[in-house]
């Protein structure tokens, strides 16, 4: 079937031929099927990647939404394996009433596992427990040529490091076994506190080393003796407590794009103000995992209030050695802009091997936001950020990227050689698309 899908960010719908199967038995015949009606393949989850990634244009999408059974679950060791569809949310349903939680979650739980895996997703507490890729134990992964492998740590051990952080070009992930950490409640004792310069961000990360969970938002607007100022939020999961999958809170939605971006200067400015100085801002307490782990899921469709243009969303890492000179830059740059978005997350990543060849996190400093599309003067924002980025050595997560330049592509992943050897040809995607034109005319 034909279907116009578009990224996260909306920029763009792009003509693909979809199909869903409905059972991780059917992949098989659903993956021959639509190489026959295409010339490219591309497995898609839940659609929550930003950029170019999980599209392909023109060619196939295997949707993997339906292939969501979990196949065991050792409540004991805390191992479960189940289909690559199955979302966070729906196994925290499992899981969590057991005592057990994902070692490592991003920012929303409405992502599959496959997804976690293939944009080998990272979490508030890298620092120890590294990215999402680190935990899976295994996984079974359909090449185009009907071959169908487990992979691990000990097993294809060269394809399951090219698939970890892979985007999907490697085949279809069918199924993943994860390792997960043993929890005494769904609360989570937090901490929150204000600060007032980003050079109090660092300050309070290397103060917090001993928090499993930290993170930053940041005001993207702050100049000045103000710069960088934002809510440094620490965690832990709590000692005691109820065990609930669900938290008790309303949901909102944005029911409809509007005709216009409501994320301006004027907007940002007063959301911003307001959110910085409220009484909430500095907090001591506990509350339920979701609210901690992931404020935006409350607010369905939260992607529409950028308008009908859509938005991109620019996320860094820089070393530490230059950290904080390379971040003060990148926001002073994003201040004067006038320009980002309500949600900055800053953070730091710890000093751990990456998992997967193209895994994004590695020591250093971390920064992602949002800009609205504004067209030609978005892009050359972002392009001063990448001179910022380059200079640092540090490098951009392709799983939030739609313009990235190839050149910092290759030159912040220096396994991109070793990776393009574990390609699947019939898998593509616009992003790979987009980076090998460039990198054939370099």
């Amino acid at each position: 079937m034909r279907q116009l899908i578009t990224s996260w960010g909306n920029l763009a719908a792009v003509e693909h031929e979809v199909a869903t199967p409905a059972f991780r038995e059917e992949a098989g015949l659903v993956l021959s099927s639509l190489l026959e009606k295409a010339n490219s393949v591309l497995a898609h989850g839940l659609g929550r990647s930003y950029g170019d990634s999980p599209l392909n244009g023109g060619g196939g999408l295997l949707v993997t939404r339906r292939m969501d059974r979990c196949h065991f679950f050792d409540t004991t060791r805390g191992v479960v394996r189940a289909d690559a569809g199955l979302s966070l949310a729906d196994l925290h349903t499992i899981t969590i009433p057991r005592g057990w939680f994902v070692a490592v979650t991003p920012g929303t739980k409405f992502v599959t596992l496959g997804g976690a895996v293939a944009n080998d997703v990272h979490g508030k507490n890298h620092h120890v427990a590294g990215s999402f890729g680190h935990h899976v134990r295994a996984l079974g992964l359909r090449r185009s040529d009907g071959e169908v492998l487990k992979c691990g740590p000990d097993r294809n051990a060269d394809l399951f490091r090219a698939t970890i952080g892979g985007l999907g070009l490697t085949g279809l992930i069918e199924w993943v076994e994860i390792q997960l950490q043993a929890i005494a409640s769904s609360d989570m004792e937090v901490e929150n506190l204000r600060f007032d310069h980003v050079d109090r961000f660092f300050e309070l990360a290397a103060e917090s080393l001993d928090w499993p969970y930290s993170v930053a938002w940041v005001d993207c607007l702050s100049q000045g003796a103000t710069l960088g100022r934002g809510i440094f939020s620490r965690g832990r999961h709590a000692a005691d407590g109820p065990r609930l999958a669900q938290p008790a809170r309303a949901k909102l939605a944005v029911p409809l794009t509007p005709p216009i971006s409501l994320i301006n200067g004027l907007s940002l400015r007063a959301f911003n103000a307001a959110y910085y100085s409220r009484p909430g801002a500095t907090f001591a307490g506990r509350c339920h995992f979701d609210g901690f782990f992931y404020p935006l899921d409350g607010v369905h469709h939260w992607n529409r209030v950028y308008g009908p243009k859509g938005f991109y969303q620019y996320q860094c890492v820089v070393p530490p050695a230059v950290a904080r000179e390379a971040v003060t830059e990148l926001l002073a740059r994003i201040a004067a802009s006038g320009t980002g978005s309500c949600l900055v997350v800053l953070k730091n990543f710890g000093d751990i091997a990456p998992a997967g060849l193209l895994s994004f996190p590695m020591a250093g400093t971390t920064l992602a936001l949002d800009f609205p599309n504004q067209g030609a003067r978005t892009l050359a924002l972002m392009a001063d950020l990448d001179r910022i980025v380059a200079s640092a050595g540090g490098r951009l997560y392709p799983a939030k990227d739609a313009r990235m330049p190839a050149n910092l592509f290759a030159a912040g992943y220096p396994d991109l050689a070793d990776f393009k050897r574990h390609l699947d040809p019939a898998f593509m995607s616009d992003f790979w698309r987009r980076m090998d034109r460039s990198f054939q005319t370099q």
